[in-house]
């Protein structure tokens, strides 16, 4: 009988960021106030109130003030504070509230573009999600590392001030001076850091360059998870095949010439794939990453490529039971990795807040 697959946690993966966080939340910064994140929920869908909880269990062990604010039909059967306002107007409150540092929403509410539009309502400066339109724009188009100051609700004819000089794309993982790191959606963010964890990434490549010459193939291109994900996959060197119901896609790093040399980040492009099916973009990846938020989706086992890595992104178990005889490495569940990450991105964003106060005295 063959061995099986190695059995990766999202819990061990999290427990050097976790340590990283205690170390941030005891310096004299948080020592007076802690970081006061705020939850919004304006759903009775199970699984937003389960996350919603999730989230306040994480914060209290690290010392997080969290405060779960309920509205629309939401204020019905769970604790939290009533608000007597609809979501977009909770979302632009919490915006203005000095005491509030870090704010997210729990989707879908309403699905679609209106789900999207509220993602940019939120203050950039408190997206902890990094689902605001200024920080996917920067994921887009591979823009790494941004001023602090441009973190504010601005017409898009106004971003180009958060790009990166001409000439001088970002090369290292450390900020250029004057800069930050721009915040990314902490789900993609918690695959990636699981990829890294696991040796999927390979540190001796240059950065930016890590993923080359890895087939990955990601299943469901939704605008939280899959497509952003895709992205920042392919940003880093990877060959990214898109699968979601009606079409394959397939997300690769833009080839580097003369004429990247311009405020623009050198970011992916996408090349539709008429010919290739489910079966043959798991023949030949590396890594399948599936988010699949219904429980009868299922990859084939069978279709794996022997000693592939399986990364278990839904609620649902997207896989069959028997993944771990094909693949060398699977990983059933991101979730902690994924409120991990949310909390890092808090004590980022207060640490950018800081200094936007001191540019501006």
């Amino acid at each position: 009988m063959s061995s099986q697959g190695i059995l990766v946690t999202a819990s061990k993966v999290a427990t050097p960021f976790k340590s990283e966080l205690l170390n941030t939340l005891s310096t004299p910064r948080f020592a007076s106030r802690p970081p006061h994140l705020v939850g919004i929920l304006a759903t009775k869908k199970e699984d937003a109130r389960t996350y919603a909880e999730f989230t306040k269990k994480a914060c209290e062990q690290l010392g997080i003030n969290y405060e779960l604010r309920l509205v629309g039909e939401a204020r019905e059967g769970m604790d939290g504070e009533g608000v007597g306002i609809e979501v977009e107007e909770a979302i632009l409150e919490a915006n203005e509230d000095p005491d509030v540092d870090g704010l997210m929403v729990y989707y879908p509410i309403y699905g679609g573009r209106q789900d999207q539009y509220l993602q940019s309502v939120l203050s950039p400066q408190k997206d902890v999600e990094g689902l605001n339109h200024q920080f996917l724009f920067n994921l887009y188009h591979n823009t790494r590392f941004i001023n602090p100051s441009t973190l504010r609700p601005i017409p898009a004819s106004h971003i180009a001030e958060a790009l990166p000089s001409k000439g001088k794309p970002a090369n290292d993982d450390i900020a250029p001076e004057g800069t930050v790191k721009s915040i990314l959606p902490c789900t993609p963010l918690a695959i990636v850091k699981v990829l890294e964890h696991i040796g999927v990434y390979n540190k001796l490549l240059a950065y930016g360059d890590r993923a080359r010459g890895k087939v990955i193939t990601v299943i469901n291109r939704s605008e939280v998870v899959g497509r952003p994900l895709a992205a920042l996959l392919a940003n880093d060197g990877a060959r990214v095949i898109s699968v979601d119901l009606d079409s394959i896609v397939e997300f690769s790093k833009r080839p580097s010439t003369e004429d990247d040399k311009r405020s623009l980040g050198q970011h992916h492009i996408t090349t539709p794939l008429p010919d290739m099916t489910l079966a043959k973009a798991l023949n030949i990846s590396d890594v399948v990453i599936s988010a699949v938020p219904v429980d009868s989706f299922k990859v084939p086992t069978k279709e794996l490529k022997d000693g592939c890595i399986c990364v278990n992104v839904a609620g649902e178990k997207n896989f069959e039971a028997d993944v771990r005889e094909r693949a060398s490495i699977y990983v059933p569940s991101v979730g902690v990795m994924t409120i991990t990450m949310l909390q890092r991105n808090l004590l980022r964003l207060c640490e950018y807040q800081d200094m936007i106060k001191e540019q501006s005295k």
